[in-house]
């Protein structure tokens, strides 16, 4: 079982886990896009009881495009999104890879919305592709 933390650029909001992710995913939504300001998202799923959440966060609801709504929690101070859920799937949180800082994080076995997808990208060949 690992221990990690994420957090948000100033600290105030974190996030730790006692488990390693259930899954890793890569989204290249639109919507993903916008959020993260890179040309896709890579998140991590988690069960809900194994992560402690730690400071301050306000909240965006956003409807995807195939009507699914996701709640993110962001830092009030520094912005940056440190998870989010989405309805339906309540006992687990998502947690963008990129806060746990950590280069030796596991890498996504999914990649989804793929036909909008940056041409220049690419990925491990073992990843699993849904476009």
């Amino acid at each position: 079982m690992a221990m990690r933390t994420a957090s948000c650029s100033c600290g105030q909001l974190k996030a730790t886990v006692s488990a390693d992710p259930v899954r890793v995913s890569v989204c290249h939504c639109l919507a993903c896009q916008r959020r993260t300001g890179s040309v896709f998202a890579v998140q991590a799923r988690f069960p809900r009881n194994l992560v402690t959440i730690e400071g301050q966060s306000n909240q965006y609801v956003r409807i995807g495009d195939e009507g699914g709504k996701a709640t993110f929690h962001f830092c009030p101070a520094c912005g940056a999104t440190v998870h989010y859920g989405i309805a339906g799937e309540e006992e687990m949180i998502a947690i963008p890879v990129g806060v746990f800082a950590d280069p030796n994080f596991p890498p996504p076995v999914i990649s989804v919305y793929e036909e909008r997808m940056h041409a220049w990208v690419g990925l491990p060949d073992d990843v699993e592709h849904i476009w």
